[in-house]
């Protein structure tokens, strides 16, 4: 079985900063990591190389720097980085990205075996769209099982995988073919740590990296801002409020009246809210 797990070097997000004019990610002098989501799918990924066997390749699209967060997925045992890196990739939205790396996994399927699953974390701290894993499978024309909490089974011989997605009152359990693509949800595993002797074989391993031509990326257009039809107008921090809490006194009343005070004060202030939850109670 061959996995190919996408992550992503992202801003530490406590130190993040917007240029003001592009209203770009400033990522030169901000510490980076791996994006958190996307650990969870390399540990999901592992887990299923360990009980089924096969290879582990982790890719990522950014710039010569982002072979940091490569060495650093080495070291949790997976079996082979893959850098996609080309200044014709700079500035790609998330239709740019999903597209470059779809491009990517062909080219990796037929360069060492072809891929089974592919995983990617449910979504990124800096961009938070969770559009890229689905932007992947529909360009590669996988199923795609998003926001998976689990993996029940997986059926080598009849090219299937069970999972568990959780969804809006409760969890489905979903069948599917593979090959396929699956997000996963935070929470549902711990990164291993790493052997020493898996950390020193990582600081020494190979790095592939490939430009855009090397990947086989077909379609410029379709790359960096030329492909990318999204336009950030702004970016800002919300301001703060100077209004301050209130704090209604209850004290002293039965806890019927504690609920009727505590509702006539906040109805009273937020009447749209008493409509709204009227309007609900009738429907």
């Amino acid at each position: 079985m061959h996995i190919v797990v996408c992550i992503k070097q992202v801003p530490d997000s406590a130190q993040i900063r917007v240029h003001p004019v592009t209203n770009t990610i400033m990522r030169q002098g901000v510490p980076t990591i791996i994006n958190p989501y996307d650990l969870f799918a390399i540990e999901a990924a592992l887990r299923l190389r360990d009980k089924h066997g096969g290879n582990v390749t982790v890719l990522t699209m950014g710039p010569p720097m982002a072979e940091d967060s490569l060495r650093r997925a080495l070291t949790y045992g997976v079996d082979r980085a893959v850098l996609l890196t080309d200044r014709a990739f700079a500035g790609s939205d998330t239709l740019a990205t999903s597209y470059a790396l779809s491009q990517a996994i062909i080219k990796i399927g037929k360069t060492y075996e072809p891929v089974d699953i592919v995983f990617t974390g449910k979504q990124t701290i800096d961009g938070d769209t969770a559009q890229v894993g689905p932007g992947i499978a529909k360009r590669l024309d996988l199923h795609q099982l998003t926001y998976v909490s689990g993996i029940s089974e997986v059926n080598l011989e009849g090219k299937t995988i069970t999972v568990e997605r959780r969804a809006e009152g409760g969890v489905q359990v979903l069948k599917s073919k593979l090959p396929c693509l699956i997000t996963m949800l935070e929470g549902t595993n711990e990164i291993r740590r790493g052997s020493i002797d898996v950390a020193l074989a990582a600081a020494r391993a190979e790095i592939v990296t490939w430009n855009a031509a090397a990947a086989g990326v077909a379609e410029m257009g379709k790359c960096g801002l030329k492909g990318s039809p999204t336009v950030v107008k702004r970016v800002f921090a919300p301001a703060a409020r100077a209004e301050k809490a209130k704090i209604i006194d209850i004290g002293g009343l039965a806890p019927d009246a504690m609920a009727s005070k505590a509702l006539d004060e906040i109805f009273g202030r937020l009447p749209t809210i008493e409509k709204e939850l009227t309007a609900m109670a009738q429907s």
